[in-house]
């Protein structure tokens, strides 16, 4: 039986109608259109429906919608401001850490988290905050060097 609930998404209040085993991925992709939010595994294994909740990464293949009331959840349509790309979408573009794009935006939040809470992590640290998010194109060297280059760390690894 459908509730009504309440989201916060992007800034932006949402009044829907959901079940209760309706997750915030498909809130977000067939509810409200922002199919930035990727469904890969639909089961929290490869991270491509990565979104921040209150500042956190979470799966939202995982969350049902219920659960995301009375927080603020950010996907990546509300990363970029007034149509200028954030600086991580930037790094990402700029170290070549797009290729089919698919893992991308998750890819891109789980940085965000981590460089909130840490601007200035290690590469153990870099290593271990997209370890939830799979990539089957770039082997993640580009995107590791994307999020170095922005956490001020260098260059992961040497150019031989």
């Amino acid at each position: 039986m459908e509730q009504p609930i309440k989201l916060q998404i992007n800034g932006r209040s949402y009044m829907l109608n959901v079940g209760p085993q309706v997750t915030l991925l498909h809130v977000l992709r067939d509810y409200l259109g922002l199919t930035g939010t990727k469904e890969g595994c639909d089961g929290g294994e490869c991270g491509a429906c990565t979104v921040l909740c209150d500042g956190e990464s979470v799966l939202s293949c995982l969350m049902l919608a219920l659960d995301a009331q009375g927080k603020n959840i950010l996907t990546i349509e509300g990363l970029a401001n007034n149509g200028e790309l954030d600086r991580i979408q930037e790094a990402f573009v700029e170290e070549g850490a797009i290729q089919c794009g698919f893992c991308t935006p998750g890819m891109v939040l789980s940085t965000k988290a981590l460089l909130d809470r840490n601007p200035h992590p290690t590469f153990e640290e870099i290593r271990e905050g997209i370890s939830g998010n799979l990539c089957r194109c770039t082997g993640y060297v580009k995107v590791f060097g994307a999020v170095a280059r922005l956490a001020g760390t260098g260059k992961p690894f040497s150019d031989k």
